[in-house]
């Protein structure tokens, strides 16, 4: 599906309850989408036979793979190496991850070898990349394959506006996770319909056309696992309106 020329997939995690390939297939097509971002719950990267299966799989069912993630990235070549392969065998331009602080030297080399970028995963308030000043201070010490998957959800938890966000990081935006939450007095948040709560979805679209964004776009809805796909057709229905 397309949003301003946009092309939106979804991440598997909505559909962590799910355990093979043909039923994460059928997941997304009934929610209406073409496109997914592949989480390890769905495939395991380091079984190269696994791989090429999914894939081939993928691609049968009509199901275009658009990233992976969110990953871990330690400072361990051989821990990294298999993920930067299925991104090459798989033809997408960045991947979801959560690297280690002292791993950004070896990502970068493995980014260099391959030619595929790292997009780093906010995870709101908590995290270690979860404020604005902790990902400023990431892009000012690395080189441009290191970027942003820009999760609007939890840059709400951080208390920023992912729109502007968005704007701030433009040229460092590889990824968006396109999330929505509201708040309880406590703080504590809740997954609703992308739109509904305090995500100003057409801002977020018309920002990402103005900065010409090329990334890939990934709806997340993470509420009512064990029946995700009324609630991801929904989502889907708030992006048409756009």
């Amino acid at each position: 599906m397309l949003v301003n020329q946009l092309r939106i997939g979804v991440q598997s995690w909505c559909f962590r309850t799910y355990h093979t390939t043909d039923e994460v297939i059928s997941a997304v097509l009934s929610s209406g989408l073409d496109a997914v971002e592949l989480c390890g719950v769905h495939l395991d990267i380091n079984d190269a036979t696994a791989v090429a299966m999914a894939l081939a799989r993928y691609r049968e069912g009509g199901v275009t793979v658009t990233a992976f993630g969110v990953t871990g990235m330690p400072n361990d070549e051989a821990a990294c190496r298999p993920v930067f392969e299925f991104a090459h065998q798989a033809g997408f331009g960045a991947i979801s991850a959560d690297p280690d602080p002292d791993a950004f030297d070896l990502v970068e080399g493995l980014c260099a070898e391959y030619g595929v970028n790292i997009a780093i995963h906010n995870h709101g308030r908590h995290h270690r990349y979860g404020a604005v000043r902790d990902l400023e201070a990431v892009f000012a010490r690395t080189s441009p394959h290191i970027g942003l998957c820009l999760d609007t959800a939890w840059m709400l938890d951080s208390g920023e506006n992912p729109v502007m966000i968005a704007r701030h990081f433009a040229d460092r935006l590889y990824g968006v996770h396109i999330k929505d939450f509201t708040f309880k007095r406590d703080g504590s948040s809740e997954d609703v319909i992308v739109g509904t709560g305090n995500l100003d979805l057409p801002a977020l679209f018309s920002t990402l056309k103005e900065i010409n964004f090329n990334g890939y776009a990934t709806l997340e809805y993470e509420g009512d696992e064990s029946n995700p796909i009324p609630s991801v057709q929904a989502c889907v229905a708030e992006l048409r309106k756009i």
